[in-house]
């Protein structure tokens, strides 16, 4: 899976890094790519803002067709928050074999009206969400009242945030939800592999 990373944190923060060793634990491969904004910051040590989300698509739509000259075929998509609305809308452009989305940014927090889903009847490949009940993005009391197309499944993390971190009195854990997320993440992407 080619996976991308959040706004504000790129590959090496905790969450991404978590993440991607609790899905090799899974045994699901991924491939991390770090947005040439991100790099730049980085490197200059100072916050930057992204660029405008076509932008985005565009630079995932390179490492994808990378990717598919080196490895054949289409690979899945995957990111969290404004990596996974830069995948889904690569996959509503493109298509991939599949997409899976961590904290999807549904809406801007505080704008509950202002939706990122006028692409999603595009998306014709099994569609992954992992979502924290919390999620300032999406709450799981808002999101079930969205009308999502009958291919995207929705996986809740009980009590996480955006970054599915639970309350503490929850008694659970960021890791805990981690290794939730991922587990999810694995069986879905073994339950839709295409046959050899």
């Amino acid at each position: 899976m080619l996976i991308a990373h959040g706004a504000g944190a790129g590959q090496q923060s905790a969450y991404m890094r978590q993440l991607r060793d609790a899905l090799a634990n899974q045994g699901v491969q991924t491939l991390a790519i770090e947005f040439g904004y991100m790099q730049r910051m980085q490197r200059e040590g100072r916050r930057i803002p992204p660029p405008r989300i076509d932008r985005l698509v565009e630079e995932l739509s390179r490492w994808c067709d990378i990717l598919t000259r080196s490895e054949g075929g289409m690979p899945w998509l995957g990111g969290k928050s404004m990596g996974g609305r830069a995948a889904s809308l690569l996959a509503a452009r493109d298509q991939a074999a599949g997409l899976v989305l961590c904290g999807y940014p549904f809406h801007p927090p505080s704008k509950p009206a202002s939706l990122r889903l006028e692409h999603w009847p595009l998306i014709d490949c099994p569609t992954l969400v992992v979502q924290g009940s919390r999620d300032p993005f999406g709450t799981h009391e808002e999101v079930s009242r969205y009308e999502l197309p009958a291919r995207v499944q929705l996986h809740w993390l009980e009590e996480g945030d955006h970054d599915w971190k639970p309350r503490q009195r929850s008694g659970r854990t960021q890791a805990i939800l981690i290794e939730e997320g991922a587990a999810v993440i694995a069986a879905f992407m073994r339950a839709h592999r295409e046959p050899k």
